[in-house]
């Protein structure tokens, strides 16, 4: 096998971070599903994550470059017979010199899993539309790593909350939700709530109107004498969350003719006369 430096294109002083960016480029390009049926790119692949499994276990990394091991992991040096059977050597009380080794790599391995870990709990944020984020859905990602990934919206999702997206070669990757605020709604808890306009004479007299919701419009009945502020409940037109809905509220907001109407200026001012009624507390005397 060539030298895996050389493989991944990288300098021998690369970071770990480098290093990862050089071998997720070159798998996005020679992944065999990229490439179906050829062969020869399927063995560039095999090489490169070879290379890869190498040089990202920290503790091989540096056998490697002490000339421990060869580019395919193989020891190399005293820890063979000349024969090429290899060499058990004792450390310590009787303790074999291959297990502890083997021991030391394990644990290197495990450390490299844990810093990979670390690094991939850092999340790329991303932005979903109000409606999207309460019914749910599908939409495609561009990754911080270049690659472009179809992710899930769960329904009720939240702004701060986290999408796990697992990949077993180029490591997992968080996104951190970011809902955008919508013109007409706004949520709380499962609870949509809206304002709509109504005219005087539809609160007056009463009417049936259309009201949007995060899953289409519905024809509400304003009842007779509504006033601005008034709330309407529509069961079941929230935001649906493990299987339970919440509700929508109407919140009605009464608004005048513009321009002003002549003809109901002079029915109030004849109205007004004769029935006068109170909507503001009087001021407490200075």
């Amino acid at each position: 096998m060539r030298d895996p430096y050389n493989v991944l294109g990288v300098k021998r002083s690369s970071s770990e971070e480098e290093l990862k960016r050089a071998y997720r480029r070159l798998a996005k390009r020679l992944h065999p599903d990229v490439n179906p049926g050829n062969g020869a790119l399927e063995q560039q692949f095999k090489e490169v994550t070879a290379a890869y499994d190498l040089l990202s276990d920290p503790a091989q990394r540096q056998r490697y470059d002490r000339g421990e091991i060869d580019a395919a992991g193989k020891e190399r040096g005293w820890g063979f017979r000349p024969s090429g059977a290899r060499a058990e050597r004792p450390a310590g009380d009787g303790v074999n010199f291959d297990s502890f080794v083997q021991e030391i790599l394990r644990r290197g391995r495990r450390a490299a899993s844990t810093t990979t870990e670390a690094e991939a709990a850092a999340p790329q944020q991303i932005h979903v539309s109000f409606l999207d984020a309460a019914k749910g859905g599908k939409r495609r990602v561009e990754l911080a790593d270049g690659r472009s990934v179809t992710v899930t919206i769960p329904a009720g999702i939240e702004s701060g909350q986290k999408l796990r997206l697992r990949d077993s070669e180029a490591g997992d990757a968080f996104l951190e939700i970011e809902v955008e605020p919508h013109p007409l709604f706004t949520r709380k808890d499962r609870d949509v709530h809206v304002e709509i306009p109504v005219t005087v004479t539809e609160a007056v007299l009463g009417a049936t109107i259309t009201v949007p919701t995060v899953h289409g419009a519905v024809a509400v009945k304003v009842p007779k004498g509504s006033n601005t502020g008034s709330l309407l409940r529509l069961s079941g037109k929230g935001i649906g969350v493990a299987g339970k809905a919440g509700d929508q509220y109407v919140r009605l907001r009464v608004v005048l003719p513009d321009p002003p109407d002549p003809e109901l200026s002079a029915f109030l001012e004849h109205w007004a006369a004769g029935h006068p009624y109170q909507v503001r507390s009087k001021p407490d005397p200075a």
